[in-house]
């Protein structure tokens, strides 16, 4: 292997090295400086392929370029944003986001050291959050493969969980070990259901291990046992018997059946006995541990300690442990107290199990009958009443109304002091954007109302991650649903409502919309030829201002930034061949991309995108238009990777 690269380096004239954060067998990862985002930094991973081989060099060359552009489609604030992959001297790098925050393995490492490990609140807490960065990679038919504690780091900055480490590197590597790199039998890393060995031995399934498949259900069975890992403190081989194939984890720790009941099944040996998706898994949580669940952990995993279990486990008489017990909603008691902690006794199934409680219900008894025995002796003693008994009568009545009216002082408004929704009437000036934001935990929904005439176009655009909409129109039937941006032309005049909740899993989510209203068309029966002293005061045809793209030397990739406004629309021009790889991304600024082909074209579903990333299909200068919705700065990066010679 060649040696690392000494800090100080600098990479494609911009990535500055300035250590090693890993290193392997298949080559190494460094923490970088970002000399064209203002130095930030950046994680570069380095594969080091065989030397020596022309033939393997190139083909390595391709197989890298495949997977960056599988990266490159996952967009997730829980996952490292992939920004660029080159060569140089014969080496691949790939460079991606940097996460700055520890490991859960090293967060483990650390409790242990102090005799303690995750407690159960943690692991759901973990779950919960996990889970939806799960469903974002299947729904785009990936699969990580590689989860364990080591590829999920706690992020300093919001104490979410990322998922790092897509396996992509050592993928390759372990296709220049065995010899194969032969693009035409090689199926991308990620995808599913591919021929792969990576995995971690005791966190892979075994079908990944021994068939070289892997389904969304590996990565569950790889989460489970993530989690009983972390519960236990202990590595997958000493909590699974090799003969039985049986986890026997629950020797080591205690929680709740509804917790034990969802991991267990993840961790089936078949994949058809486990949980087949990552919403099976959120909605087994969300039955067998709501209460948990509802419950908002916010703290760090450095809270909450629980000890790791000295004792041996009891001898091998016992086949399979099974949950015992009521369901508990809390994590047990015992795996969250300390040794010199006093223990709390259980509590007592039945009221007369308590010796004074029986005693006062006695004295009580004693009370009430000596009571009755007074008031019936002063009935009899008592003279008769005088001739106005119609007055008791007439007075019962009266205490009446006044019981009924307790009942209704406010019943009905309870359920409404809970602020599911959040309404607001929105007034759009025609032609001018509007943005609205705001806060949504997962039990709430931010809901605009907006009032629209039949024939203008009214658009509606989430500008941030982690929410979704849904269009109603007039009559309340949904128009879209669960979408990131829409734009029609309104069919009827009356209120249209936007309805926008958080994607399913996340507890909190900061949204951003933008809304916009179209003018009206001019109406085309007034005047049959317009005169031209009239087309002045009509807003005429922005201008295109056209700049060629020229890249750096050695580079693919380059960063331009300009102000735009919806007048002006900023034109770059990208001469590529065909089989080239095109790519265009807005950074900063509110503002989309428009791609025309060659021949003035524009490409099928490339209007009004935050980002693009295609094939060339024909030669010539590709026109990449940056459309802002209104005057605004912004940065815009551009790569173009040259398609390899045959």
């Amino acid at each position: 292997m060649r040696p690392p690269l000494p800090a100080g380096t600098i990479l494609q004239s911009r990535y500055r090295v300035l250590r090693i954060l890993g290193q392997g067998g298949f080559g190494r990862t460094y923490l970088a400086e970002d000399q064209g985002r203002f130095n930030e930094f950046c994680a570069i991973k380095e594969l080091i392929p065989p030397q020596g081989d022309p033939y393997a060099l190139s083909k390595s060359k391709e197989l890298f370029q495949r997977e960056a552009q599988t990266l490159y489609q996952i967009q997730h604030p829980q996952i490292p944003q992939f920004r660029a992959n080159f060569e140089q001297d014969q080496r691949l790098f790939l460079v991606q986001d940097y996460v700055e925050g520890l490991s859960y393995r090293k967060l483990l490492d650390q409790r242990k050291l102090e005799g303690l490990t995750f407690n159960e609140a943690e692991i759901v807490q973990l779950l919960q959050r996990i889970l939806p960065v799960l469903a974002h990679i299947h729904a785009k038919g990936i699969v990580h493969r590689d989860i364990a504690p080591d590829n999920i780091m706690l992020r300093e900055k919001d104490n979410l969980p990322v998922l790092i480490d897509f396996g992509v590197v050592k993928e390759l590597a372990n296709q220049f070990k065995t010899g194969i790199v032969n693009p035409e039998t090689f199926q991308q890393v990620g995808t599913v259901a591919q021929n792969t060995t990576v995995g971690k031995l005791g966190y892979a399934p075994s079908e990944q291990i021994q068939t070289g498949r892997a389904y969304p259900c590996s990565d569950l069975y790889s989460l489970a046992v993530t989690a009983v890992v972390l519960l236990t403190g202990r590595e997958p081989q000493d909590l699974f018997d090799d003969n039985t194939l049986t986890w026997y984890w629950q020797r080591w720790v205690q929680v709740s059946p509804g917790l034990a009941q969802v991991l267990n099944r993840m961790l089936s040996v078949r994949p058809g006995d486990r949980y087949q998706s990552v919403a099976e898994v959120a909605q087994a949580l969300q039955r067998a541990y709501e209460p948990i669940a509802s419950q908002p952990v916010n703290p760090p995993p450095t809270a909450y300690p629980t000890p790791v279990p000295t004792a041996k486990p009891p001898a091998s008489t016992e086949t399979r442990t099974m949950a015992v017990g009521g369901r508990s909603l809390e994590p047990p008691t015992h795996s969250t107290r300390y040794p010199d902690e006093p223990s709390i006794p259980p509590p007592r199934s039945s009221i007369w199990d308590d010796p004074l409680a029986v005693t006062l219900v006695g004295l009580g008894l004693v009370a009430l009958t000596g009571i009755g025995s007074w008031a019936i002796v002063r009935a009899v003693l008592s003279p008769a009443p005088a001739p106005t008994p119609t007055q008791t009568v007439v007075i019962s009545p009266t205490p009446t109304p006044s019981v009924s009216v307790s009942p209704s002082p406010k019943p009905s408004p309870s359920p409404s002091p809970s602020p599911t929704n959040f309404s607001k009437r929105v007034q759009l000036t025609p032609g001018e954007t509007q943005v609205e934001s705001g806060s949504l935990t997962a039990q709430q929904k931010a809901v605009y109302v907006i009032r629209g005439r039949q024939g203008r176009e009214l658009s509606a655009t989430l500008t941030t991650e982690g929410a979704l909409m849904t269009v109603r129109g007039p009559n309340r039937e949904p128009i879209a649903t669960r979408v990131q941006s829409w734009r029609d032309t309104l069919p009827y005049t009356g209120q249209y409502i936007i309805e926008i909740s958080p994607v399913q899993g996340l507890d909190n989510t900061q949204y951003e919309v933008e809304f916009l209203l179209n003018k009206a068309e001019p109406p085309a029966t007034p005047t049959p030829e317009p005169s031209p002293t009239e087309s002045p005061d009509e807003p005429g045809e922005p201008t295109v201002e056209t700049q060629s793209v020229n890249f750096p030397p050695g580079t693919s990739v380059t960063t331009l930034s300009d102000r735009a406004t919806p007048a002006t629309i900023k034109r770059y021009l990208v001469n590529a061949e065909v089989g080239d790889m095109l790519q265009a991304r807005i950074l900063e600024g509110r503002a989309t991309l428009s791609v025309y082909d060659p021949n003035g074209r524009p490409l099928p579903n490339v209007t009004g995108v935050k980002a693009w990333q295609e094939e060339a299909a024909s030669a010539g200068d590709y026109q990449i238009d940056v459309v802002p919705r209104r005057e605004t700065d912004y940065t815009l990066e551009i790569g173009l990777q040259r398609r390899m010679p045959r």
